[in-house]
């Protein structure tokens, strides 16, 4: 019996690859040598956050969590991001936003979604709302399995009873915690390979049509 989908954010839930790259797009900027460094474990999920922070500073020294709120206000949900979370509540499934994305935009994306358990990364603030330069990591990006184990346990939930949907190679740890794992628009082989189901195109309902097979995972959604 399906009892739990944990659900990856950037490129899945909402339509975008990054939420960090999207802050950096709004300041005209990027940050591919500290996505570079930290995809070759050069450094760590906080140095990785620190370098993004150091980045938008050059543009606001005073920047703040309500100005972050408004940066990502824009970014869009994936089509049918509505009908999956709705039809997973309707079966009684619980459900779970695990992402390395930014906090904020996944506590919004939750509560619109009606998501039960949102678990994501942020920023240490101080009195007035502004970034210190620190960050807070919730969900290391290379060891999602640990907290969806941590999460499994707190709920009493077996893998046997899980579900997990995500888009990347970062995603495979959630699918090694799962029955069924799946690529919901891949964008890597490593994702393609440890999934059950390959759901390719940008319709989560399609995803929802690849759950009702569970717990045998055995149809693969490919329109």
């Amino acid at each position: 019996m399906l009892r739990l989908v944990a659900l990856d954010m950037d490129g899945t839930l909402v339509d975008v690859a990054s939420s960090w790259a999207s802050v950096h797009e709004h300041f005209g900027e990027h940050n591919a040598e500290g996505l570079r460094r930290f995809m070759a474990n050069e450094i760590d999920d906080l140095e990785f956050i620190r370098s993004d922070i150091q980045i938008w500073w050059k543009h606001r020294p005073d920047l703040d969590v309500e100005e972050l709120e408004q940066i990502l206000s824009t970014v869009p949900l994936m089509p049918g991001a509505h009908a999956l979370a709705a039809g997973l509540r309707a079966r009684g499934v619980r459900t779970a936003i695990i992402s390395g994305g930014i906090d904020l935009l996944a506590r919004r994306i939750g509560k619109e979604l009606g998501i039960d358990v949102v678990l994501a990364n942020g920023f240490r603030v101080d009195s007035d709302g502004r970034l210190t330069g620190e960050g807070i990591v919730r969900v290391p990006i290379h060891h999602k399995e640990e907290v969806l184990a941590t999460l499994q346990s707190q709920l009493g939930i077996s893998t046997d009873e899980t579900a997990s949907v995500g888009n990347s190679e970062i995603d495979a740890g959630l699918f090694r915690r799962s029955r069924v794992g799946v690529a919901f628009r891949p964008e890597d082989e490593i994702v393609r390979r440890t999934a059950t189901v390959i759901v390719p195109g940008s319709d989560l309902t399609q995803v929802l049509d690849a759950l009702r097979d569970f717990p045998d995972g055995a149809r693969r959604a490919e329109s």
